[in-house]
């Protein structure tokens, strides 16, 4: 009997251990495909090597005990490109700042898969394209900050269902229609 409970318990280790490493490689694979959409002119993401096991190792990352990726710090970093749909595997990260950069093209509605997300920095950039409504699936998110871009079209009326949300800046944008005026946006400051 102890020989099969010793078995099991090995089993269930070696089962953790390749789950966690998985997991880890799926997050890798997510980031360095951002990395190949990216100019990277001052080599700051130099240290992202898909070869690892994984990305918890690289500058810019920050990743919980379990190592699972649960920020992604690159504002001000000098970075053009665009942001990749596989972002959105990113299912235990809270902060993704890439303010301040020159990323351009869409946000993509992956992002709404993001369910840890409490930050959203991608001001000051030149993203176009709407603000997708999947972020109103983001129900951790506290800050969105989408200001200093070209996007256009309305503020998604799915944003009011976010109750968590503190602060929404979507200033000097493109954007049209009303604002929402029921949910958490009665009772934050929004610059439009």
């Amino acid at each position: 009997m102890a020989a099969q409970t010793w078995i099991w318990t090995s089993l269930t280790v070696v089962v953790t251990v390749i789950l966690t490493v998985v997991n880890a490689n799926s997050e890798g694979d997510a980031l360095f495909t951002l990395r190949k959409s990216l100019s990277d002119p001052d080599n700051v993401l130099q240290s992202w090597d898909p070869t690892l096991v994984n990305p918890c190792t690289w500058f810019h990352i920050t990743c919980n005990q379990d190592n699972r990726v649960t920020r992604v710090d690159l504002g001000n970093s000098n970075l053009s490109g665009h942001l990749v749909p596989e972002l959105g595997r990113l299912e235990h990260l809270q902060y993704l700042e890439l303010y301040k950069n020159n990323i351009q093209g869409i946000i993509p509605p992956e992002l709404g898969n993001l369910k840890s997300l409490v930050s959203l920095d991608l001001y000051n950039n030149n993203i176009s394209g709407t603000i997708p409504p999947s972020l109103g699936k983001l129900n951790s998110l506290v800050f969105l900050r989408l200001n200093d871009n070209r996007l256009t079209g309305p503020i998604p009326r799915d944003l009011a269902n976010v109750s968590s949300l503190k602060v929404v800046d979507v200033s000097s944008n493109d954007l049209c229609g009303t604002i929402p005026t029921n949910g958490p946006f009665e009772h934050i400051p929004l610059n439009k």
